[in-house]
């Protein structure tokens, strides 16, 4: 039986209870509109995987804290301003199911909603008053912002290999994955080993994370997805499966076989250009790939002693394998 999200979340049912509270309060505002966009962002809600993460790390390291609470609060919110901007940079109308916020309100709006999030993320962190928290968060911050421009730059000039993948997928997804388990035990019991232990087994989570959401971009249907399938292939991103597919092409025939896979996407031919990377081997590898980050980040929580905490986190890693949205 698949793993459930609300079974993970089940041993730190009242901590995550005390963030939703908090991350709500957090983003209230005076502003009419700035509470009617939050509203219908907080309406399309995502899994909050990364608080939960947050909270998870406290209480195997130490225990739960407000301030990890306000950890936890801070993180969804600088996860969601990369969402609003990533939606802005992209041009995506569709955001876990729902029309956009940038379709809903425009692109201006939508900036200065992110905006606004980024803001209240500054917010929380003076909150903390905790010079390492504060470290931190701006290194992640500086990283996810380079991440999604080293992306760019090799959707406009191309050169995008396996190692520059990583290090990109490292920095604009799977810091802030390693960054929330750090802020758990920052705010629990400040100890070194942990810290690294946990910040090392979100950052493993994180590349597994992105390289599933890569075949999902593949395999998956907008109605479980939440977003246009293909959509990394229609704007030259070069995933995972399509990084590998292309290695295995000649010099000569690599330039055709990805105008062949550019005009499936445009035209609606899922199932050739699924076909078409599946022949090349790219979907295994990229399977294989993200099993094996997944059980890095497993032998990251072997210096725990076994508990719910670490259970729940070893979940998480099999949550990510087998979900489907």
């Amino acid at each position: 039986m698949p793993l459930r999200l609300r079974d993970i979340v089940e041993p730190i049912l009242d901590d995550f209870k005390l963030f939703q509270t908090e991350f709500r309060n957090a983003l209230k505002s005076e502003v009419r509109l700035v509470n009617t966009m939050v509203r219908y962002i907080l309406r399309n809600r995502g899994k909050h995987l990364r608080p939960i993460l947050t909270i998870l790390s406290a209480r195997i390291s130490g225990g739960v804290t407000m301030d990890s609470i306000r950890a936890a609060s801070l993180v969804e919110i600088l996860h969601i301003a990369t969402l609003v901007h990533d939606d802005v940079v992209d041009g995506s109308d569709l955001r876990r199911g729902w029309p956009s916020i940038r379709r809903m309100f425009n692109n201006k709006k939508a900036v200065l909603i992110g905006d606004y999030f980024l803001a209240k993320a500054l917010t929380n962190i003076i909150s903390l008053r905790n010079f390492t928290a504060l470290e931190a968060l701006s290194k992640t911050a500086e990283r996810l912002s380079s991440g999604e421009i080293l992306q760019l730059e090799k959707a406009l000039l191309g050169g995008m290999t396996e190692e520059i993948y990583y290090a990109m997928v490292r920095d604009k997804t799977a810091s802030l994955f390693g960054t929330a388990c750090e802020l758990g035990v920052i705010t629990a019991s400040g100890d070194e080993v942990p810290r690294q232990q946990l910040r090392s087994y979100g950052e493993n989570l994180g590349i597994a994370f992105q390289i599933k959401d890569d075949l999902f971009d593949l395999l998956g249907k907008v109605d479980t997805v939440g977003k246009p399938v293909a959509f990394d292939v229609k704007r030259n991103l070069r995933t995972l499966p399509l990084i590998y597919a292309l290695k295995q092409q000649s010099a000569a025939k690599s330039r055709t076989y990805l105008q062949a896979l550019k005009s499936h996407a445009r035209r609606g031919r899922l199932d050739e250009l699924r076909r078409t990377i599946e022949d090349s081997g790219g979907m295994d590898y990229a399977q294989e790939r993200m099993h094996y980050f997944s059980r890095l980040a497993i032998d990251d929580l072997s210096f725990f002693p076994d508990s719910t905490y670490k259970t729940a986190l070893t979940n998480m890693v099999h949550f990510n394998t087998q979900r489907s949205w």
